[in-house]
């Protein structure tokens, strides 16, 4: 434990725990809402963005009221790892520290420590439902631009593990963007069979058929990143028509790429998590 703050009548926690999958220390946060002092709670996890860290959504995004409201657990990690020795790791701000893309890394030398995707999926949610009280049946994922990825790719191929799935401004096709073209072949090489395996709008072109009974996206209209073809929702939105995957897919005028979008519309995605959760079976 890092350190504890009362939030809301909860606990806002920071941690470090030794990562065998990562294979280095990682830094995670948890917000555990007043409820888990009774009765464990569903939970929900958030990636972040290029650049962000475990602390980022935890101290931006102003989450903590409405979770406590809801009685929602709120989980963050870090974006990469750190300090791996690798030359040069952290020179580029999209691509190595701060920009792992929560892939597993196939080439050398970041398949060593770079493998988010195991990292997520598996080791962070196991050390928090053994740590905390938060229910194994009741897990969802969002997240936001690069961690908007993850979130959907992760659920894509997860939904037996995550229940609900949303984001802000998610980089919906890194195959297509210049953000993935820079980080997958880097990470996974140049089969790009490989690189459609982390790719929302491949995922479920390729699955053809409804996997959630809904998506919520949100994207601001003032992103210089959507108006750089980084983001591509309209790629996501076209691929959930074809296959019949239900989206909610909110387009806001003037606002941007950062945390004050986040913020504005965080409760809504909270709201939206919690009734998914609650209405598991």
């Amino acid at each position: 434990m890092l350190s504890e703050h009362r939030c809301f009548e909860g606990i806002q926690g920071f941690y470090r725990h030794d990562s065998q999958v990562i294979g280095l220390p990682m830094r995670f946060s948890v917000f555990r809402p007043p409820q888990a002092e009774q009765r464990p709670v569903p939970v929900l996890f958030y990636l972040a963005g290029l650049t962000c860290t475990e602390e980022t959504f935890a101290i931006k995004a102003g989450a903590q009221r409405r979770a406590a409201e809801l009685g929602l657990m709120l989980v963050t990690c870090d974006t990469s790892p750190r300090a791996t020795g690798i030359p040069g790791e952290a020179d580029d701000w999209e691509f190595g520290a701060g920009a792992g893309f929560y892939v597993n890394a196939t080439q050398a030398p970041w398949s060593r420590n770079f493998r988010m995707y195991d990292y997520v999926l598996d080791e962070l949610r196991a050390t928090v439902l053994n740590n905390f009280a938060a229910r194994p049946d009741r897990v969802g994922i969002f997240g936001h631009s690069m961690g908007g990825h993850g979130a959907l790719v992760l659920a894509l191929r997860n939904p037996q593990v995550y229940r609900s799935v949303s984001a802000f401004a998610p980089i919906c096709s890194p195959t297509r963007c210049a953000w993935g073209q820079k980080a997958l072949p880097r990470y996974l090489g140049e089969d790009r069979s490989a690189w459609e395996q982390y790719d929302a709008v491949e995922l479920i072109k390729a699955g053809g058929r409804q996997v959630y009974p809904e998506i919520l996206v949100d994207q601001g209209l003032a992103d210089k990143f959507l108006h750089q073809s980084q983001l591509l929702p309209e790629l996501l939105e076209s691929a959930c028509k074809s296959a019949s995957q239900p989206l909610r897919l909110r387009r806001h005028e003037g606002y941007d790429h950062g945390y004050y979008f986040i913020a504005t519309f965080v409760a809504d995605h909270l709201l939206f998590h919690a009734k998914a959760l609650e209405a598991t079976a």
